[in-house]
């Protein structure tokens, strides 16, 4: 079979594997899987966003390739400006078109692993070369190494999540501000900073990006997969600086956000209030899993800031209990490389998901007595 030699050692990205697939191979149907293995939502969209799209007049006109209506709405909702907002198809898209803008072959983005695969990914997929600066024990950042790494690679980019993935730590301002002054783009992904924030703030408190259109080096961006639930319609958004604007939209797919996500997107951003009753009882949730999970003999979690946890497994092997869970209707992921070794990482699910998932590790636990 011929090959492109150029992907010959590419190393491909891992997905979760489709829950369906797994109904059908473990013989349990869809309904009484508790799926908890790639930190979605589980209350799903909102009302209005359901309403939305069951009365969506126009799928067969292709969208605004601007998205000016949700731009307008994001604006609002976030508080940067409109000129800087850009609309992608899940941020996932955002990062491959930073990439594809900032990278030529050969340059060199930082990487601070364990972290979410898709930056190290699109930065190879784009010809760039991946530096990767692990974080220290607990999940901090190595700002010495990372400043000696600059002045070694002369990086193009560097990628940053907040609260991190798979731990949930949220960077701290000491961090953000040593990472800013470096000579880079910054690219902080805030995918999970609504689980973050307290109250009903729906991480405007602790969010950067206002600061986007304020500095030359400082890209945010955000999603609707995780607080609002859209995590199958694909759309995510981005502030940028001015002056990557103009090359953006010249490089981006003209209709890269289709008309189903953009109605729900709009939605939900007009009913943010009841979305935001939805992350408080995640976060609720996450505090009540996290003691429930430190009673597990052989888990040790790690706080966390997102709608997921981290725990570290002592006496399995971190698959081997994965698919013991499995067999029971519960799904998590799990991780098993260098930086984490025989950690399973278990999403923030409904109250009686929790239940059923600490019933599974207890019936786990009894079979290694």
């Amino acid at each position: 079979m011929k090959t492109i030699p150029r992907f010959d050692n590419f190393p491909p990205y891992t997905p979760i594997e489709p829950f369906e697939v797994l109904s059908q191979r473990l013989g349990i149907p869809i309904e009484q899987i508790v799926k908890l293995d790639a930190n979605e939502n589980p209350y799903g969209p909102s009302p209005c966003a359901l309403r939305a799209l069951a009365e969506m007049p126009f799928p067969h006109i292709y969208p605004d390739p601007e998205s000016r209506a949700l731009r307008a709405a994001l604006a609002q909702y976030s508080g940067a400006p409109v000129e800087n907002l850009l609309a992608g198809a899940g941020a996932d898209e955002l990062i491959d078109l930073l990439a594809r803008a900032l990278l030529e072959p050969g340059d060199v983005a930082l990487n601070f692993p364990p972290t979410f695969g898709m930056y190290s990914f699109d930065t190879r997929l784009n010809g760039g070369v991946v530096v990767e600066i692990p974080r220290l024990p607990g999940g901090a950042l190595d700002l010495p190494a990372i400043e000696a790494a600059v002045q070694q690679h002369q990086p193009k980019i560097a990628f940053v999540t907040s609260p991190n993935n798979p731990d949930g730590r949220l960077m701290t301002d000491d961090e953000f501000n040593a990472l800013i002054d470096l000579p880079l783009m910054l690219v902080l992904d805030e995918a999970y900073i609504e689980f973050a924030d307290e109250g009903s703030g729906l991480g405007r408190r602790l969010s950067r990006i206002q600061q986007a259109a304020q500095r030359e080096n400082l890209v945010v961006l955000r999603t609707f997969s995780k607080w609002a639930g859209l995590a199958g319609l694909r759309v995510g958004y981005g502030a940028f600086p001015i002056w990557m604007m103009d090359t953006l939209w010249k490089i981006k797919q003209p209709y890269n956000v289709n008309v189903a996500a953009n109605v729900a997107a709009l939605a939900s951003l007009e009913d943010a209030p009841y979305l935001a009753g939805n992350v408080q009882r995640l976060r609720q949730e996450r505090e009540r899993l996290f003691a429930l999970l430190q009673e597990v003999p052989f888990l040790k979690p790690r706080p966390s800031c997102a709608n997921f946890i981290l725990c570290d497994v002592t006496g399995w092997r971190a698959r081997d209990l994965k698919d013991a869970l499995a067999k029971q209707g519960v799904l998590v992921r799990h991780y098993d490389t260098p930086l984490l070794k025989d950690c399973i990482r278990i999403s923030v699910g409904k109250p009686h998901e929790t239940d059923t998932a600490l019933a599974a590790l207890h019936a786990c636990a009894k079979t290694r007595e």
